[in-house]
């Protein structure tokens, strides 16, 4: 009998689900503005304070994992636990949660006991704000050889990192910071709520 995703190791998780880098899709345009509706369904619009499709999939041109990143901005009066279960309800799996320093609440759905679905999403739920994430994204689409050099790394780190998603974003994370400090800079803090 097969192990359920939540009775395995991080180390067999890991194997299950390699970094895999793919060209980019013109669906995963599609594929957020589909989900971001059902999200919107499911929550009702009172709650959503901005809800935008992040990562590299949101970079048209740009390699990334076959991944729809999302980041949902809510009030900061939602009920958490209201929140959590409505959106398990509909599918999407509870990962982490944070409350300090910020809010940070991980779900997804797509991933299954035989490995990636056709169709994956990484749910980033947090309280309105000025987040790293928006500047990054805004910062590849206005910058093509930056984003170039982004996929470029990527590649090499994947070769590295196959099984060590830990070590794939940690790897990554002086080149985001570099280009996202540079973002806020010539954005003029442009998410600021």
């Amino acid at each position: 009998m097969k192990k359920t995703l939540s009775e395995m190791t991080l180390e067999e998780l890991w194997r299950l689900f390699p970094i895999i880098l793919r060209e980019h899709n013109p669906n995963y345009k599609e594929w957020y503005l589909k989900e971001k509706e059902e999200i919107e369904n499911i929550l009702g619009l009172n709650q959503i304070m901005r809800i935008n499709h992040i990562g590299s999939s949101a970079v048209e041109g740009l390699i990334s994992k076959p991944t729809v990143d999302i980041l949902l901005e809510i009030d900061s009066n939602t009920h958490l636990d209201k929140l959590t279960l409505k959106l398990e309800n509909a599918g999407w799996t509870l990962m982490s949660l944070e409350k300090e320093p910020d809010l940070k609440i991980s779900f997804n759905k797509g991933y299954t006991p035989d490995g990636f679905a056709e169709k994956v999403f990484h749910l980033h739920v947090r309280f309105l704000g000025d987040w790293d994430e928006l500047y990054f994204r805004d910062y590849l689409l206005a910058h093509k050889e930056v984003a170039r050099e982004y996929g470029e790394l990527k590649q090499k780190l994947k070769e590295q990192y196959e099984y060590d998603r830990d070590g794939y974003t940690e790897a990554k994370t002086e080149f985001i910071r570099k280009w996202t400090k540079q973002a806020r800079k010539d954005f003029n803090h442009r998410y600021l709520p």
